[in-house]
């Protein structure tokens, strides 16, 4: 190797020791000497200089060997393989031949932290122990390209090898990556325990049968074994430089049983193989795109739920008016993020399956649009078509079972929600940003790119929001009626038959954005003659167990980033908003939405048994004064407080004990969904 040897900074930013790097397959040297930058920019360089011998197709990680053979690897990111290649655009290929310093493309860094990824471009040199050469950095402030490392000459330490545990089999005659191969297969149970095994850039990726019959100082003690770990489902054995060779042995000793390397996680799941498994993959993947796109904004969320529930204490106990200038500044602060929910999700959903964001946000604001509220309010439509008074609070266009059409566009009969729904429910922006994603490529292939940046967002707005406004979103309403319809059955027949059966799943409606079909009933028993809602009182009990389940996670949790996350989404479930607990954590991770569902089950089981009534929408245990009988205090109080607690018990009991374990935390699923507005200060 030459003396002069220099490595560059890939990116602009602050160049680290190795050791400060977020990933301890890197940060222990596992994988070779090397250093990390922090970047400020998302314009990536070489490294260093020779041929590239690999770029992931993720766009994740380029390999690069220079012409002293040093086998220099650049990683941008940290577990960023889970994205799919999405933050990544390299304009570099395998076989192609670099300079120091010279571009490789870019990286997106808000895209890679809004997935809750590390953005820090690692260097390692993976064989500088063989090659017997130490890194000296310089560190602090670097431009992209500017010389922060060299490489010398270093004199190979006499470290005795580490003990290693016998071979599996030692007469079998097999050596190198072949006896490597066997000792791990044998370390993690045999082959008999091996579903399939697939390999990424580092690691070869078991699926096993039976985790617990894994040997893990077996496996990482085996020669050729940097360490082992475990993450989504799977059991990884890191490798380095030669995941591909040791692959290719356990491959050849496990037949039919490889899948090949993977650039992502989603790639790297196994298909299912029957019509219910598919059915299981398919509401995963339904629910992973809604926590997602919710992920982003979920401390806004808590934010809103938290200053939402300080204005309802404020209101109870006569602090503030709700008549006053004050309550309307701080409620319209409060509302903001639930009231233009479609925009914000439609951007952060458009990001996640790839169509365009800004369009997408577009479309959000069509269904969040006042107008279209102003044209389903039923007072409107009275006046504008009969001033004389008008039978049917509706001007009915046409009308299906019992689906009024009220509107129509171009002739066509549209169905738009009496409360103007779809401004709070983001299952239809979702479909919306799905849709959008499909339609992009069409227009970009078909529409001349001297005119495509003004005709293709017109046409995909166009269409897009035709859609949703004329087939998606009246299914959804259909879907919402007949839910409503079945709430009022359930608890016409037996009240603490109902407050079993929706405590336990009506948190279920909140996550495809159906819950708002409950709200109307709770409206209607409010301004009944008993002003309460028996049905109100039973899903305040379901958002103080899912507050539970977050509350657990904050106690129990060594995880610092998923610390931070569960103590404010404890708060705003507590306060009557549990879209931050449920679509940051519970829906996530482990078993925890089901351990907080059956403390739901058993508050609204409780709650019916005691027959709690409820004089307002403010639920949670922000909301206790909504439990007091304007007569005076009854039952009602008192029962609202065994049945919170005993929910909250029993959701925090569960999920603690049975709910997650902290490998949980080590990867996620991702969704989202919607929350109320001003108008519906009621709850999940």
């Amino acid at each position: 190797m030459s003396s002069t040897q220099t490595l560059v900074a890939p990116t602009a930013g602050e160049a680290v020791p190795l050791a400060s790097v977020p990933d301890p397959v890197f940060s222990t040297g596992a994988l070779g000497e090397g250093f990390g930058v922090r970047p400020g920019s998302g314009d990536v360089v070489a490294p260093v200089g020779g041929a590239v011998t690999m770029v992931a197709g993720t766009g994740h990680a380029v390999g690069i060997t220079t012409d002293d053979g040093l086998e220099v690897l650049l990683h941008l990111g940290v577990d960023t393989v889970e994205l799919e290649g999405r933050p990544f655009a390299l304009t570099v290929a395998a076989g192609q031949r670099v300079r120091a310093g010279e571009a490789l493309g870019t990286m997106d860094l808000e895209q890679i932290r809004e997935a809750g990824k590390d953005t820090t471009a690692i260097v390692a040199v993976t064989n500088s122990a063989a090659k017997g050469v130490a890194l000296e950095l310089t560190a602090g402030p670097v431009a992209a390209g500017d010389r922060v490392a060299a490489l010398t000459a270093a004199e190979p330490a006499a470290a005795s090898a580490p003990a290693r545990p016998a071979p599996a089999s030692a007469d079998d005659g097999l050596t190198g990556f072949d006896a490597t191969a066997r000792d791990i297969i044998a370390g993690i149970g045999g082959a008999d325990n091996v579903k399939s095994v697939i390999h990424c850039i580092t690691r070869v990726r078991f699926y096993l049968k039976d985790e617990s019959l894994a040997d893990d100082d077996a496996v990482s003690g085996t020669d050729g074994v940097i360490d082992v770990a475990k993450a989504g489902g799977q059991y990884q054995v890191v490798i380095g430089a030669e995941v591909g060779d040791v692959y290719d042995a356990i491959v050849a000793q496990l037949p039919g049983l490889g899948g090949g390397e993977v650039d992502s996680e989603a790639e790297a799941a196994p298909r299912p193989t029957t019509a219910v498994g598919w059915i299981k993959f398919g509401f995963s993947s339904l629910i992973g795109v809604i926590t997602g796109s919710m992920i982003p904004v979920i401390g806004v969320l808590a934010a809103s739920g938290i200053l939402k529930g300080i204005l309802a204490l404020l209101v109870q106990f006569k602090v503030v008016a709700d008549s006053s200038d004050t309550y309307q500044i701080i409620s319209a602060m409060a509302d903001s993020m639930f009231y233009f929910l479609p925009i914000i999700i439609g951007f952060t959903a458009a990001r996640r399956l790839g169509s365009d964001p800004i369009v997408v946000a577009i479309i959000g604001g069509v269904l969040a649009y006042p107008s279209l509220a102003h044209m389903a309010n039923p007072d409107y439509i009275v006046k504008a078509d009969n001033p004389a008074g008008y039978e049917s609070p509706y001007h009915v266009v046409a009308q299906l079972g019992n689906t009024i059409f009220n509107t129509d566009f171009f002739g066509i009969p549209v169905s738009l929600p009496q409360t103007n729904a779809y401004a709070y429910s983001i299952f239809p922006i979702i479909v919306a940003a799905w849709l959008a994603a499909r339609i992009e490529p069409y227009l970009k292939k078909w529409i001349p790119a001297v005119v495509r940046s003004i005709f293709a967002p017109l046409l995909e707005i166009f269409i897009v929001s035709t859609l949703v406004l004329v087939v998606f979103g009246p299914i959804v309403m259909f879907i919402s009626g007949a839910i409503a319809s079945g709430v009022n059955a359930i608890l016409g027949f037996n009240h603490a038959l109902a407050g079993l059966i929706i405590g336990g799943f009506y948190q279920c409606l909140v996550i495809f954005g159906l819950h708002w079909a409950v709200i109307p009933i709770i409206s209607q028993q409010i301004a009944g003659p008993d002003a309460s809602s028996p049905l109100n009182a039973i899903v305040s009990a379901t958002m103080i167990a899912q507050g539970g389940g977050a509350l657990a996670i904050w106690l129990k949790v060594r995880n610092a980033k998923i610390k931070r996350m569960a103590g404010p989404a404890t708060i705003s479930a507590f306060c009557g908003v549990t879209e931050p607990a449920m679509y940051g954590l519970n829906l996530k991770y482990g078993r925890v939405f089901i351990t907080a569902s059956i403390g739901g089950a058993v508050g609204g089981l409780l709650t019916g048994l005691l027959k709690v009534n409820m004089w307002g929408f403010t639920g949670a245990f922000v909301g206790f004064p909504s439990f007091v009988n304007p007569k005076g205090i009854d039952g009602s109080f008192t029962g609202f407080w065994i049945a919170s607690l005993a929910a909250l018990a029993v959701s925090f009991a569960c999920t603690y004990f049975f709910g997650f374990k902290e490998s949980d935390f080590e990867t996620g699923r991702t969704v989202e969904k919607v929350r109320l507005g001003n108008r519906e200060p009621v709850a999940k």
